[in-house]
């Protein structure tokens, strides 16, 4: 009974046409055009690189993409056991019309020559939208990208801030800024100027949302300008800051991005708990890993001064989704944001999906997104979420509550497609 009633209602679920409220795709180039760009994904080369192939084998200065491809597919073997290697064959035979159930030595070469000519046709971005079942996808968007050259009514722009939290120091840094605004940033109001240059412009060219990926040692708390203004003075002399100077310097420009949240209305995403280059010698994206040492307490001075600001919470580790339930349970101003990185499994997702389910606001959630880079990857993903889905609903809703097939769909929906456009403001 549970088996029959999961596949009737992922078969429900999996109609929906969605939206896909956080990736990495690149909208001048949003599809890709050799397995090299799908095998190329992060979760393959760390898998590989881990699994036992070289880093150098990976990263070979001018390695041709079908060399590439070779490389990675020897290693499959020993992946096969992965959720990313089931996207990966479920993918192929989705779009490439893939006959087997595993890619192999023997096979992979007439793969990547059907693939390439597919993705060679110049409907290949539109034919991968239509068979992913996806609508509009949001964008990370460095802060000084010019937001022009893209169709902004299928991928929304969304600011991304983490250079301008952690990285103003660098004069680079602010020369882009300074690029970007026509505002040369010497001291706390200017910066405070700059900023909301940016967000004018990200707001004329619609964008929906503002994001930052934070360490789990940050704690944004209020800064004032004179407290900083110190600081700044030495950053823009040159000096070396010690790191309390930085810190009040990246607390200061993270308040004022709130602070332009509340004015312009954009929810503010917090993917929170990254900790960057702990296995320095990974393969690039293949360094970083969470940190339990992170607590959502470090947020609480920000979620009560900003309670006209959403804060769509993204958690790197599963082990912190029981706090964020709970912040989500009680502020009206935190929403549960998708399943990210390392949480993103299917194993981990059930957990995740069935206690926000049964404990957090039906409206107050965002029940997937792909985080992808490639447009490919969008429908693997979110089918994995979906199934889960539909078996939570399943147990727990029909059978567990007896709710009618009707009303768990209808949970779905608004989880799935609903909440995304009534939290970025999509109507």
């Amino acid at each position: 009974m549970s088996l029959e009633l999961a596949s009737r209602l992922f078969a429900e679920i999996d109609r929906l046409v969605l939206i896909d409220p956080h990736t990495h795709i690149n909208p001048h180039a949003p599809a890709s055009t050799t397995l090299a760009d799908i095998l190329g994904y992060h979760y393959y080369t760390e898998l590989a690189h881990s699994s036992g192939l070289a880093k150098s084998q990976i990263e070979e200065p001018g390695l041709d993409p079908k060399t590439k491809v070779g490389r990675l597919v020897e290693q499959l073997d020993r992946l096969g056991n992965t959720i990313q290697v089931d996207w990966l064959v479920r993918l192929c035979q989705h779009f490439f019309s893939f006959a087997d159930d595993r890619l192999t030595v023997d096979n992979w070469e007439a793969l990547y020559d059907t693939a390439a000519k597919k993705m060679a046709q110049p409907t290949w971005e539109d034919e991968v939208l239509r068979k992913s079942g996806l609508e509009k996808i949001f964008l990370t968007n460095d802060f000084d990208d010019p937001l022009e050259g893209f169709d902004s009514t299928r991928y929304i722009p969304c600011l991304r801030t983490d250079d301008l939290v952690f990285h103003l120091a660098k004069p680079a840094t602010r020369e882009r800024l300074a690029k970007a605004t026509g505002v040369d940033v010497r001291g706390p109001e200017t910066l405070k100027s700059a900023v909301g240059k940016l967000f004018s412009h990200f707001v004329e060219k619609g964008a929906r949302a503002c994001a930052i990926s934070l360490p789990p040692w940050f704690s944004p708390d209020r800064v004032a300008a004179d407290e900083v203004s110190s600081a700044f003075s030495r950053l823009l002399a040159g000096a070396s800051l010690t790191a309390h100077e930085s810190g009040q310097i990246s607390r200061f420009v993270f308040w004022t991005l709130a602070e332009h949240c509340a004015e312009t209305g954009l929810p503010f995403d917090l993917m929170i708990g990254v900790n960057r280059q702990v296995y320095r010698d990974g393969v690039y994206q293949g360094q970083d890993l969470f940190d339990q040492r992170v607590s959502l307490i470090q947020y609480q001075e920000l979620f009560n001064a900003f309670p006209k600001v959403t804060f769509p919470i993204s958690v790197l580790a599963q082990s912190s989704n029981m706090e964020l339930v709970s912040y989500a349970w009680i502020f009206p101003n935190v929403v549960t944001n998708g399943h990210w990185w390392y949480s993103n499994i299917p194993a981990y997702i059930e957990i995740d999906c069935r206690a926000r389910l049964q404990a957090v606001p039906a409206n107050k959630q965002i029940g997937y997104y792909s985080d992808m880079y490639k447009l490919e990857f969008g429908w693997p993903k979110f089918r994995m979420y979906k199934q889960v889905l539909a078996k939570v609903l399943a147990d727990d809703f029909v059978i567990g509550r007896g709710w009618s097939e009707d009303r768990a769909l209808e949970l779905a929906r608004q989880t799935l497609r609903g909440n995304v456009e009534t939290i970025f403001n999509m109507g």
